[in-house]
């Protein structure tokens, strides 16, 4: 379930076992220490706690007081994100490397499923990733030495659990979490030559970015932004940039999803700057241009549809990274459909959607449920709403089979657009399903 504690400060006031008219009581002691009243009522806290209104900068020194944070972390992070419990990333280096995926781990038993990391600190770490050269690893540590022979067995069983069919991998998250918790002892603890711990580093990228993608399925945006930062910690170490690049796709997804294009387009930029492989900045290029046309950019979106297609049809003569290997045509065809439907070319999406949908492997279950909610959508706005209720049930269909929340939060949003057609056959009955669902 979602934690019901939306706003930083309402996670500041539980931390300290504070209710709100103990907050209030605290910024009016904080407000006579320097001769003022502080004007805050429960129902102005209330109203910050659900986004309504942001304090006027003298009650943020208030509460910041009443808290105990320094005034030099309100000017320097602005509001909400100086409040304690706020979650800015390590900085990249190989001294935090083990920390970051420890406090991955440590987050997927946290409760702060409303926090992301801010816009802020996102370009902060893409910058980061862009400009630092990676330490060498330390090739020997206190502990056991790390054999190639275990190297070999983690990095296998981790792909084949990888591999694993959507509808068979949500029963293995609990796995992934323990391998990825056996590398974390292993890169902290042992000692081992410096290829050895190339390996575990690249490992450890690749288990926390799909521990973060099982998070971010379910709802729990900190939590898989926590994984990620993770694995962007461990990219770094493994001097692997197309990994990295990666891990900056994946955070410019998350953004993308949560209603933040711009943020999208900024991490997408600099994810572009690091990676030379086709495939790999073909996807790029298509992220970005759906980026693009979520903020109504039209030339930009379709300057990036246009590379991204360039970019898939070259040849290249190595495979493409692991993380974007599954990137093909039926991908390009489908994002490209929704750039369309999101620009108002509604024809033209439902043809492109299409056709990724008939080249899309069955293999792909959870991107197949997603497709179908774009194409209902495409179908809603074209007043199609037969061909709607069709696709939107194959959709719930298969999250329910497969396990996947995040397409059924999809489903979900179209809920509003179905009820305007209550009077179609099948429509009551769908609507109702959905509210048991």
């Amino acid at each position: 379930m979602n934690d019901p504690i939306r706003h930083p400060l309402a996670y500041a006031r539980e931390q300290r076992g504070w209710s709100q008219g103990d907050l209030v009581a605290r910024l009016a002691i904080a407000a006579r220490s320097h001769g003022l009243r502080s004007g805050a009522d429960k129902t102005a806290i209330s109203r910050w706690e659900h986004w309504r209104k942001t304090p006027d900068l003298n009650s943020q020194l208030l509460i910041a007081e009443a808290f105990g944070v320094p005034v030099s972390d309100t000017e320097a992070y602005g509001w909400p994100h100086w409040l304690p419990g706020r979650d800015e990333p390590l900085p990249l280096g190989s001294g935090c490397t083990a920390q970051a995926l420890r406090d991955a781990q440590r987050a997927a038993m946290d409760r702060r499923s409303f926090m992301t990391y801010s816009a802020v600190s996102l370009a902060g770490l893409a910058a980061q990733w862009a400009t630092l050269e990676p330490d060498r690893l330390t090739s020997a540590l206190s502990g056991k030495r790390v054999d190639s022979e275990l190297v070999d067995w983690l990095e296998d069983t981790s792909a084949k659990l990888t591999a694993l069919p959507t509808e068979q991998r949500q029963h293995t998250i609990r796995l992934m979490d323990a391998h990825l918790a056996t590398v974390t002892d292993l890169i902290e603890d042992g000692r081992y030559s410096e290829t050895t711990g190339q390996r575990l580093h690249l490992l450890a990228a690749s288990l926390a970015t799909t521990c973060g993608w099982h998070r971010f399925d379910l709802g729990q945006h900190w939590v898989a932004g926590k994984f990620w930062g993770a694995a962007l910690h461990s990219a770094h170490a493994a001097d692997d940039r197309d990994f990295g690049a990666g891990v900056l796709s994946d955070f410019a997804y998350q953004s993308n999803w949560l209603g933040q294009p711009q943020v999208s387009v900024d991490q997408l930029g600099y994810a572009l700057s690091g990676t030379e492989h086709p495939t790999a900045r073909s996807l790029l290029f298509l992220r970005r241009a759906r980026a693009h046309a979520a903020l109504g950019d039209r030339s930009a979106c379709y300057r990036d549809l246009s590379e991204a297609e360039t970019a898939l049809a070259i040849e290249a003569a190595d495979p493409a990274p692991g993380w974007c290997a599954w990137m093909s045509p039926a991908d390009l065809a489908v994002d490209s459909g929704q750039c369309l439907l999101d620009l108002g070319r509604t024809g033209e999406a439902h043809a492109r959607m299409a056709e990724g949908m008939a080249l899309l492997p069955r293999a792909r279950d959870k991107t197949r449920g997603i497709f179908l909610t774009y194409q209902a959508k495409g179908y809603l706005q074209a007043n199609d709403v037969e061909q709607a209720l069709a696709v939107t049930g194959e959709s719930l269909d298969l999250a329910t089979r497969i396990g996947a929340p995040r397409c059924v939060a999809l489903v979900r949003e179209l809920a509003p657009a179905f009820r305007l057609y209550r009077q179609v056959d099948g429509v009551p009955e769908f609507l109702e399903r959905l509210k048991a669902s």
